[in-house]
Formats: C-alpha cells, structure tokens, sequence
C-alpha cells in the first residue's frame, strides 16, 4: 500500500532560494487558477484541469519565471487544485495567502527521482532542477518512489516520499472479537471503554510564558518590519514543536489502539464546525465569545480529528475497523440503564445515573466511551456490519484524465513573486 516517508532535508543557500521561488510559482498558480474557476462558477459554467493546462502552457511564453521552476510542479499544482474543487467545492477551496501558507510542491514522477544512502544517518536525493538534496536519514524508505514532495516548516525544509511498500490490509485482525470506544474530551485527550485515560501535555508551563510574551511583543512591532518576522519566526519555533509532540501522541495512540483492537469506535464530531467563531457580526455580536474561545482552543490542542486521522492510517496494516457513530446523548445517557437525562452528569468528572432503580456510578468520560461502543453495537445489528471508514492514500491523478472541455477562458493576470 502507499505510505508517507518523512525527512528533515538540509538545502544550501541557493537551493532553498530556488526551493522558495517554485512555492511562489505553485501558489501564484494556485491562487489563479482558484480565482478562474471561481469567475466560471458565476456565470453557471465549469472549468476543469485540462483547458487550464493547456492555458499554463500558454502562459509561460508570457511570464518567462514561470519557465525557471519545474513544469511538473505548476501541472501538479492544477491537479491538486481540480480535486479540490471537486471534493470540497469551489468557493470552499481557500486561497494561498503568501504570508500565511507554507511554500510546498511536488514532484509527481518518482521515476525521474535518485536517493541515495551516504551514511547511518545521512542520505540523498536528486530531485528535477534542484539538484541533490541531503537529508537526515531517520528511518528506511522501505518501497519504491511514487512521489516526492518539498514542504517548509518555519524555517526548516522537509522532504517527503511517497512510497509502495509492498504491505497488503490483513483479511483478519490478530485480536478478533475485540472492541473499544473511545471519547475524545478537553481534559483527558481520550479515553476508552476499559477504563484507559491518554493524555499528555503538549506546551510546557516554560514555553507557554515565552509565547505569551512573544504575543505581546507581537503587537508592539509594526506590520511587515523585520522585527515582526523575527517575533513570528519565534513564535513558530515553539508552535512547531508543540505539533510535533501532539502528532507523536496521536501516532503513539493509535498504533497502541488499532495493535490491540479489531473494532475502535468513535464519535462522528465535526471539528470544524464544533470550533466556529462565536463572535458574529459587528451589527450582531455573539454571545459568551470569551467561553466559546478557549472551548475551541481546548479541542483544537487535543488534537480530536489529527487523532482520527491517525487511527484510520494505523488500521490500514492491523486489519482493525474505525466505525464512527452518531454522538449525540453519548455523555448524558447511562451505560447500566440506558435512561438519558442532564441531571445524569453532575460534573465534567462524575455521572451518576438518577434512576431509582440503577444508582449507575463511574467516570463521566469512560461511561460516554461505553455508550459509544454500544451504539456501534446497534448500528451493526441495524445494518448487518461494521461500517468501515479508513482512508488509503493515493497517487495523484494523472494528468491524462478524459474530461470535457469548457470554452477558454484566458488564463491571465498571473502576479509575479
């Protein structure tokens, strides 16, 4: 199956110059092609990847920058684009702000792609107009090369491999007949149906006090001085390992969950729409803005869908099925009894059942994580199976895909870097 390799690559100053130029390129492309799109939408028609193609080969006998970074990194620029659209809609696509998206592109032909091994710890890559490109050699490849993508984090360069390693999804789980649920909360990050509770503490108590006087230095600093970019840069520096320790978490877990479970039930949350602005509109303001800030703060630094996402990649190679059930009553019903009410859960920690009968008594978090796991229950009796959700990467189409073409629309306006 297809799998992701992750580098931490080292460029020299011309490199990561040029590296920074073909980003410009990639979202200059991006951000133009959007906005065509978007003007086609408005007058009820489509526009898809292949006139726009056509129309960036025309451009380049226009725009001579556009001819100095790879040709295959604007054409896979337009792909991701299509499939975007086509997923997402187009005017739910974002645009590509220069300030705000971090320069990544892809080389889609991982035939015309060298790695090498220099060392324990060291290897290369040679990569179509950059050259060779040295990077740290943290795990084996272990498949051959789909794909190769450039991303910059801060300021650091990556390089990552798309790879085939060969590995097929087992028919059967090692463990069969094995269940768990799983509730993702804002004190303990999840907890399971046994009674298990993960969390860990992303930011130190250190790093959040420095961030916090970078926040203040922030806004004392003028927009696009250098001085902002430095505090910025700063400012990145410590998010970004904060991240780093948050998708280790979400990885760790996972493999620990979907190695000793054939069946891992979760809530179908809408992280998205669960983190949503309550501030309004300037002519009618929200209301509790303040409470529903730090709420959205809280799930965001849980890491709720970078979680999901983790297991549905970590069940590709146990066999385990991810299942995802409605949430609603999940923290108000009880697990003994089943009676649903508010007055069940007297705090964030405590549920206690107010049936006369019952008395049910447990742990808020691991009684949601039962009812979780049973209506999973319910919902295969309903439908005969557990419904499967897992995610299998794949190659990026290619560009020879057979669609219809709408009238031209030049392709115009494209700004420089």
């Amino acid at each position: 199956m297809l799998t992701g390799r992750k580098y931490r690559a080292y460029l020299d100053v011309e490199q990561a110059e040029y590296a920074e130029s073909i980003g410009g390129a990639c979202r200059s492309v991006w951000n133009t092609g959007l906005h065509q799109r978007r003007e086609y939408r408005r007058r009820g028609a489509w526009m898809n990847y292949v006139p726009q193609a056509k129309e960036l080969a025309e451009a380049k006998k226009e725009h001579t920058w556009l001819t100095d970074v790879p040709g295959h990194c604007l054409q896979q620029t337009l792909m991701d684009l299509d499939k975007a659209c086509r997923t997402h809609g187009t005017w739910r696509v974002r645009w590509r702000s220069k300030s705000r998206w971090a320069p990544s592109f892809r080389f889609p032909e991982g035939g015309k792609i060298r790695v090498e091994r220099l060392g324990r710890k060291w290897g290369r890559a040679k990569l179509p107009k950059i050259g060779w490109v040295r990077f740290r050699w943290s795990r084996p490849l272990g498949g051959e090369i789909k794909s190769a993508t450039m991303s910059r984090k801060g300021s650091q360069w990556h390089i990552s491999f798309l790879v085939d390693d060969q590995a097929a999804t087992p028919q059967k789980h090692t463990m069969p007949g094995t269940a768990v649920g799983i509730d993702r909360g804002v004190k303990v990050a999840a907890t399971t149906s046994s009674g298990d509770f993960h969390d860990r503490a992303f930011v130190t108590a250190g790093e959040a006090a420095r961030y916090r006087r970078l926040q203040q230095q922030l806004s004392r600093t003028r927009k696009g001085s250098r001085n902002r970019a430095r505090v910025r840069a700063r400012m990145n520096q410590i998010m970004g390992r904060v991240t780093d320790r948050r998708i280790d978490f979400c990885a760790c877990l996972a493999n620990w969950l979907t190695a000793r479970n054939a069946v891992v039930v979760l809530e179908d949350l809408k992280t998205r729409n669960m983190t949503a602005s309550a501030s309004g509109t300037p002519a009618e303001p929200g209301e509790q803005v303040a409470q529903k800030r730090g709420l959205n703060r809280a799930i965001l630094d849980k890491g709720w869908h970078r979680l999901e996402l983790a297991l549905t990649s970590a069940a590709r190679y146990t066999g385990t099925e991810v299942f995802k059930v409605n949430p609603a009553f999940t923290s108000q019903r009880c697990s003994a009894c089943g009676l649903v009410t508010e007055g069940n859960r007297e705090s964030q920690a405590s549920f206690v059942c107010k049936a006369a009968a019952c008395g049910h008594r447990q742990d808020a978090d691991v009684n949601a994580a039962r009812n979780i796991l049973k209506a999973a229950g319910a919902a295969v009796s309903a439908c005969g199976d557990f419904g499967v959700t897992r995610s299998v990467k794949q190659e990026p189409p290619g560009p020879r895909e057979a669609v219809p073409v709408q009238p031209p629309f030049p392709l115009v306006g494209i700004p420089r870097i």
